[in-house]
């Protein structure tokens, strides 16, 4: 059968539509391959020796490649903002020109499915608008394993190397890219991600450790454990990383992790996993709003209001917050409680045109689930998430300066600065 592939397009935008993928066989296939891929790596370390096929030495060839292009893109200078450095668009787009071609490296690709999966690729690296990056664009490097997979540049026989060389290696490049550019964490609420930005590495990393006679989760918590098992395990290589960028206990940086340190064995961390990730990541409408469907993951819901399933018609915006936003009917679809504080939780959404919200162009119907237990993060419209590497650099600044930012272990307080749920 000829496949006739599409331009990859945003199209969940309701709750209705996050409920229908969560059901469809798209969604089904992701999450099958998730599993697939973790259970090839039980018991695996990173330095373990794997078969790699062509298709594994292409991809890694590309990644290489990618690395190399943000060594070449250096970032400007940028002093006055703890926030994303510009240079990343710069390199975003220089990416985005030589896709063609680094998806050339790949054997056995058909040329005909490099603008569809180059897409995913393209969107793997962070938001060029909001120069951030989250669990969304980590999620859409995996589509693009899994749409190489199913035109045959990847074997069955790969999912070992598909982790441990693969996709570390593509973790690795994105250390580089959020250090060397302050990526913005998106969506940091300290609930969504373990980490600032990312989530698979940990799932992965724990099926990695699952049955292991000696170390449990809890050895976290010894900086000599740490260090000595970082070079074999995700996990601990992901912990490492976050004690490197922050300062004070794991327990007041990172409480997710700190209380999964509790749990007595790695193999209930990792199922715990799997059920987080269908709940945080693709379970959240701010998420999954960002997913990018065409013909080899297929959106199969309910169509956009008023128009055909797919239609080229059908009009999205991106905002620099974020978010997706559907303009139909001459307005906006919001959340009731953003006119009246005192409207039900699961109200339905209604229309109002933009001119109806003082001082706000667009609206929110979001309601993703655990974690956002009335109308969704409001916080994408107002304060930015500053970088780790940002933050920190703001704070060596303020050290030989005498005058700290901000007392260490004292969290941000003030006016429309409000703690963050912890489900």
């Amino acid at each position: 059968m000829t496949r006739t592939y599409q331009t990859l397009r945003k199209t969940i935008l309701s709750k209705e539509q996050l409920e229908a993928f969560q059901e469809s066989q798209t969604h089904h296939d992701i999450v099958n391959y998730i599993e697939t891929l973790n259970d090839a790596v039980v018991g695996v370390k990173l330095t373990d020796n794997c078969s790699q096929s062509e298709g594994v030495s292409g991809i890694l060839k590309v990644l290489d490649a990618v690395e190399q292009v943000a060594n070449d893109t250096p970032p400007v200078f940028n002093a006055a903002s703890r926030f994303g450095n510009p240079a990343f668009r710069t390199f975003y787009d220089k990416i985005t020109e030589k896709s063609a071609s680094l998806h050339a490296l790949l054997p056995n690709l058909p040329s005909e499915s490099i603008p569809e999966i180059s897409t995913y690729f393209n969107e793997s690296w962070g938001s060029r608008t909001r120069i951030d990056y989250g669990s969304g664009m980590e999620l859409n490097f995996l589509c693009w394993i899994l749409c190489l997979e199913r035109l045959g540049v990847l074997l069955e026989s790969d999912h070992k190397a598909i982790v441990v060389k693969v996709f570390w290696r593509y973790i690795q490049v994105m250390r580089v890219l959020q250090s060397k550019y302050w990526l913005e964490p998106a969506g940091s609420h300290g609930v969504w991600g373990l980490d600032d930005y990312h989530f698979l590495p940990f799932l992965f990393g724990s099926a990695q450790l699952k049955g292991h006679k000696y170390i449990k989760p809890r050895a976290i918590h010894d900086p000599e454990i740490v260090e000595e098992y970082s070079h074999n395990y995700m996990y601990f290589a992901c912990i490492a990383f976050i004690n490197s960028i922050k300062t004070a206990s794991l327990r007041w940086h990172s409480p997710m992790l700190d209380d999964i340190s509790s749990v007595k064995t790695w193999d209930k961390v990792n199922s715990g996993m799997v059920k987080m990730y269908k709940a945080e990541v693709l379970g959240k409408l701010p998420v999954v709003q960002h997913f990018l469907f065409g013909s080899i993951l297929p959106y199969q819901g309910p169509a956009l209001d008023g128009h055909a399933n797919g239609s080229a018609e059908e009009t999205t915006k991106e905002s620099e917050c974020g978010h997706n936003h559907h303009y139909g009917q001459g307005g906006i679809r919001v959340h009731p409680r953003l006119q009246d504080p005192n409207a039900p939780v699961d109200a339905a959404p209604v229309h109002l045109a933009a001119s109806a919200i003082p001082g706000h162009e667009h609206g929110h119907d979001d309601k993703g689930g655990a974690g956002q237990r009335e109308v969704g993060w409001g916080d994408c419209c107002g304060i930015p998430v500053p970088s780790v590497f940002g933050a920190a650099q703001a704070e060596k600044e303020g050290d030989s300066k005498n005058k700290p930012l901000r007392e260490p272990g004292v969290g941000l307080s003030g006016i429309g600065i409000r703690p963050v749920p912890f489900d």
